[in-house]
């Protein structure tokens, strides 16, 4: 289950500024932020869907806040996930981030993020194309209530996670490919009362 649909607590809180959001984002100016300007609003720059890939494969087995608050820090060692940059980092690169403590340090994750800028580069066509190719015809099929409303993953998100397998992508399992359609508007599951919820 993606990070924001597991967290407990009330399905729906008033902040301070007096705004009706999803429960998940409590009261952390970070979260607010980041789910009032990007989580659930549709992205097709294939270069922030690219990081989008990434830091989603970063987050596996962390909570989603752990990599929010280094995003800016991993933008700055990942060139701004640049495919081309990043695709030509070496061995040496990696040795370097895995003693970066201002991101996460795990190796495989670290050698994905550039395997896979490598299979991006000769994809001969748009990440984001192909990744809107899974989105579900309708974005929001039923109301989001409460948090067992939003599944862990679902066929779209397994279908995408098998066909980005199978072009060699690692890190891109079902779940995690389902919390990247949240972030990037292919989903939406914004719970009813929230602000954003249609």
């Amino acid at each position: 289950m993606s990070d924001e649909a597991q967290l407990p607590g009330p399905y729906v809180v008033r902040g301070d500024d007096g705004v009706s959001r999803c429960g998940w984002v409590g009261t952390d100016p970070d979260y607010i932020s980041y789910h009032d300007e990007e989580w659930g609003r549709a992205l097709h720059d294939d270069q922030r869907l690219f990081e989008k890939v990434c830091l989603e494969g970063f987050q596996a087995g962390l909570s989603w806040i752990t990599i929010l608050r280094r995003r800016t820090v991993f933008r700055e060692v990942f060139h701004d996930f640049d495919v081309d940059r990043v695709a030509d980092m070496t061995a040496n690169d990696v040795d370097r981030l895995v003693g970066d403590a201002r991101i996460i340090r795990h190796r495989g994750k670290i050698e994905a993020t550039i395997s896979n800028a490598r299979v991006t580069r000769e994809l001969g066509e748009s990440l984001g194309d192909l990744i809107w190719s899974f989105a579900p015809v309708i974005a929001r099929p039923l109301p989001v209530r409460t948090y067992a409303d939003i599944p862990a993953i679902t066929a779209q998100s397994t279908a995408l996670s098998t066909e980005l397998r199978r072009r060699s992508y690692t890190f891109v399992g079902p779940t995690t490919m389902y919390a990247l359609m949240q972030s990037a508007g292919l989903v939406d599951d914004h719970l009813v009362g929230c602000h954003l919820a249609p």
